[in-house]
């Protein structure tokens, strides 16, 4: 739908994550969903193709595809299970995000290229009992003890928290919020069960809590106390990717919903005959190709280094809302089948309605867009 000119090595790419989406990931999405996990061997498969560090140049042991072809592999992924690209998102797009826009050349050498290359997996840590909004509120702290960072506090809703190997974590210091790398084999730290989730089920997310967790104090990721500035700049890639995610769903739906409606037969016509129906399809098709535009329009400027925070508060906001309509539509078409577990309309369903609450709830996002539309007067 989007004539928006993609190379041929984009194309290229698209078509393996697609490949790969058909023949690895498809076939076992109801059972990620059921069983509540991701198999160990399938992110190996991701690993070894490159998608665990699809964005990130070549010297940091990524596949130097940018954001553009982060969000290509998003969508793709996203046409098969939203669980899957939820671990992918926190692993890549924040967890290992945050070490590559923050650390310096010891710290990405030395814990973003075995991220990147899927050898070990990441996750983000904000998110706290009354920080969730509110982040700016956390409580846990950081204290400097010589040589070392000690860390006291909890940690709330991490995806990637219970299997992850390296934490990109966010404390209070004397200056303020900091950011840190935290092995999650040190001493002290421990993840709580998972949780019990209405949707991405196979997206793992747990509780953390530190009691007295020591890292050395060159694991500190940029300058102490400006932590909370580095967690909104990665939570600008999060939310782009966010938007490719909810774009591939979005589309898979169309696809499922068409066919079904011309193969659904209704007095005595296959229901793509009916006006109802195509006013369901119409409307989809629309919010795709609206999704689709600025999903790779702000995903080109970030890779042109331009700042997107308002540009990506639009993308979650919009793609968010989107999927919500369209999977919607996408039931009602199906009908009792689109209730019914045999499908996978049921399980998109349920997956879709986490988009408008984590990255940033949406009444957040309205926020962020409504402050610069006021500070540049209506003019964006």
């Amino acid at each position: 739908m989007f004539e928006f000119k993609f190379t041929e090595e984009q194309n290229m790419l698209r078509d393996m994550v697609k490949d790969f989406t058909n023949n690895e990931i498809k076939p076992i999405a109801a059972k990620i969903d059921l069983e509540g996990k991701i198999p160990d061997d399938l992110i190996k498969k991701m690993a070894e193709i490159g998608l665990l560090g699809i964005s990130f140049p070549e010297e940091y042991g990524g596949s130097g595809f940018g954001e553009v072809g982060y969000c290509i592999m998003q969508e793709e992924v996203g046409r098969g299970c939203m669980s899957t690209a939820t671990f992918i998102g926190a692993h890549q797009s924040i967890g290992s995000n945050t070490i590559y826009l923050g650390g310096n050349e010891e710290q990405k050498k030395n814990f973003l290229t075995p991220l990147a290359q899927g050898e070990k997996i990441a996750a983000f840590g904000l998110t706290e009992a009354q920080a969730g909004s509110d982040s700016f509120n956390l409580k846990t702290k950081a204290v400097l003890e010589g040589d070392e960072w000690v860390i006291n506090g909890e940690k709330l809703w991490i995806t990637n928290g219970g299997i992850a190997d390296i934490i990109s974590l966010f404390a209070r210091t004397e200056k303020g919020i900091s950011a840190f790398v935290v092995e999650t084999n040190t001493p002290g730290f421990k993840a709580g069960p998972p949780e019990k989730k209405m949707g991405i089920r196979g997206s793992v997310t747990n509780a953390l809590s530190l009691e007295n967790v020591r890292i050395p104090k060159e694991n500190l990721l940029g300058t102490d106390g400006r932590g909370f500035l580095l967690a909104m700049k990665t939570l600008d890639a999060g939310r782009l990717g966010l938007g490719a995610a909810c774009l591939g769903t979005a589309k898979e739906l169309l696809e499922l919903s068409t066919k079904y409606a011309k193969e659904r037969v209704q007095f005595d016509n296959p229901i793509a005959n009916f006006q109802a129906i195509q006013f369901m399809l119409a409307d989809m098709a629309v919010l795709i190709y609206n999704m689709e535009s600025i999903v790779y329009r702000t995903a080109v400027d970030y890779d042109l280094k331009k700042n997107i925070s308002i540009q990506s508060a639009m993308v979650k906001l919009y793609c968010s809302e989107a999927i919500d309509s369209i999977v919607d539509s996408a039931v009602q078409i199906h009908g009792g089948m689109g209730y019914s577990q045999e499908l996978p309309i049921e399980r998109f369903y349920r997956d879709s309605r986490i988009n408008r609450i984590f990255e940033g709830t949406n009444e957040i996002q309205r926020g962020i867009i409504a402050r610069e539309v006021i500070k540049k007067s209506g003019k964006l």
